[in-house]
């Protein structure tokens, strides 16, 4: 049976992928397709569920800044929204309660009150698998997001301990000492190489971080976070990250199936699921309009309230413990996770469009900006430079040494990791911040004088859209990008690249150019022409 389910769900994944849509919303499909076929979750997925949700949270600690969770903007808004998103949900639920529909004619306040506490939570899960395919997980939408995102975790922790009466054991007191053990941590990374040892070393840490926190009668998906964050910052961080995306990625194709796995719909549940997902533009522009009043631009908080729109699985532990103590019947059960999926569907397709959604209406969005709107801001697109450089990682910042020091051209190299600044002027690099995605960022690129612009994203889609609003701002230069792939290279050449180098099939030529070019002494020697 469980062959099956996996042949169900690559065949929907496969065909999400041909239609222009994330695989994501082919699991959540095949899982329903099957739940209505009489298929029901077993344990081996359930526990394949589970582990890639536990993987993507030890990553997410890999890749976070312990410092951003303090900022006002993230603590404060969780609050705000939760509260204020939580009071508009139970007004919704007990006024379509009182026009008599299936399953809320009869729901009591306590019940409301339950249900629009767990509809207040955004998807950990969705929203940063939407974030790492478009590239977007250090830009500051994505970490604003992902801060919330991780708000929420630990309110979800304070209400699971609360609602049952568990409380943790003693030695949770001890946890912090964890800290000291981030030497030994980074010397077992260190040690791990750079092949299949380190994958391992980082499954093992991220089921030792969650046992760890389970035993001491904490939420085991915290364990795997913090055992994450006790390495973040580490130079082996981001290196442990990429080698497991992969491997989190296929675990979590289990989470997806589970939850349509999970239930048996009907007519009325669906109805009220569909009900319910009528809020999600409420919730959205709550996370808007909020986010603008801590002095975001207006692109950051769309961008970072989109990310955010859709409802939790977290609803389905609520509903599943709530469910347990007698609190809420099956039926809701049901239905929460119907409006959990579609939820996620409906979210994953609005965040693949949501820079043109801000293209499109900048202009009435920024009428919500405050006056002090500035803390985000890009820089002004490089004055006097020839070449401009998208995207400073490795293959943006070898480029940029290789362009300056060997064809005397003057380069300014982009990037939206404002962290990592202070390193590129350390090694003599001119620097700037900004998001090549942004249609502000490129206001003005007319009056500039660029030969040329490389694009070094790490996203294909990210590329694609930043080639675009460049062509769109009036560029009429050329236009360089790397792809890893033959598809992914004539993609970028129809979307308007005039070069594109692909770094895996180039690299054995990129190779022998250099070393020949290092070892003249070994080549045959042109025969001397001699001339009376």
């Amino acid at each position: 049976m469980d062959s099956l389910i996996i042949l169900a769900a690559f065949a929907c994944g496969f065909i999400a992928r041909q239609s222009g849509q994330p695989p994501m919303v082919g699991y959540l499909i095949a899982g329903f397709g099957l739940g209505m076929a009489g298929f029901e979750s077993s344990d081996g997925i359930v526990l394949i569920a589970d582990a890639g949700i536990a993987m993507m949270l030890f990553i997410i600690g890999l890749k976070l800044n312990l410092k951003s969770l303090l900022q006002p903007e993230i603590y404060r808004s969780t609050f705000q929204h939760t509260l204020s998103f939580g009071l508009l949900a139970f007004g919704f639920l007990l006024f379509i309660g009182a026009l008599g529909m299936p399953l809320v004619f009869d729901i009591t306040w306590q019940q409301a009150c339950l249900v629009a506490f767990a509809l207040s939570f955004s998807s950990t899960v969705c929203a940063v698998a939407m974030l790492e395919e478009h590239g977007e997980f250090r830009v500051r939408h994505g970490q604003i997001a992902v801060g919330i995102l991780i708000i929420q975790d630990i309110i979800a922790v304070l209400f699971l301990t609360i609602s049952t009466g568990t409380i943790p054991s003693a030695w949770a007191v001890l946890l912090p000492l964890l800290f000291f053990a981030r030497p030994f941590l980074s010397y077992l990374l260190r040690a791990s190489g750079h092949d299949e040892v380190l994958i391992l070393a980082g499954i093992i840490l991220t089921f030792a971080g969650s046992s760890l926190f389970e035993t001491l009668g904490m939420k085991a998906d915290l364990g795997a976070l913090v055992f994450g964050m006790l390495l973040s910052g580490d130079r082996k961080a981001g290196e442990l990250a990429k080698s497991m995306i992969s491997f989190k990625d296929i675990f979590l194709i289990g989470f997806f199936l589970n939850i349509g796995l999970s239930t048996s719909p009907s007519a009325e549940m669906l109805g009220i699921a569909v009900a319910l997902c009528l809020l999600l533009p409420l919730k959205g522009a709550l996370f808007f309009f909020l986010l603008t009043r801590y002095r975001m631009r207006a692109r950051t908080a769309l961008l970072a309230g989109m990310a955010l729109t859709q409802y939790s699985e977290f609803g389905l532990i609520v509903a599943a413990l709530a469910l347990k103590l007698g609190w809420l019947s099956e039926s809701w059960m049901a239905t929460l996770a119907i409006a959990v999926s579609i939820s996620f569907v409906l979210s994953t397709l609005l965040n693949g469009r949501s820079h043109t959604i801000y293209s499109r209406h900048r202009d009435i969005l920024k009428r919500f900006e405050t006056t002090r709107a500035t803390d985000d801001d890009p820089q002004s697109p490089a004055r006097n430079v020839d070449v401009l450089i998208i995207g400073m990682g490795r293959v943006g910042s070898g480029a940029y040494d290789t362009v300056e020091s060997q064809y005397n051209l003057r380069v300014c190299g982009v990037d939206t990791d404002k962290s990592k600044m202070e390193q590129h002027r350390a090694a003599g690099r001119k620097v700037i911040y900004g998001d090549a995605e942004d249609a502000d960022f490129w206001e003005g690129v007319q009056t500039t004088q660029y030969k040329l612009v490389m694009f070094t994203m790490p996203s294909l889609s990210e590329m694609i859209d930043a080639v675009r609003q460049l062509r769109l701002s009036g560029y009429q230069g050329k236009v360089a990008a790397v792809a890893k792939y033959e598809d992914e290279r004539a993609a970028m050449k129809t979307a308007g690249a005039d070069v594109v180098f692909n770094y895996y099939a180039e690299a054995g030529a990129g190779f022998a150019e250099h070393t020949l070019s290092n070892l003249l002494d070994i080549l045959p020697q042109k025969p001397a022409i001699f001339t009376e």
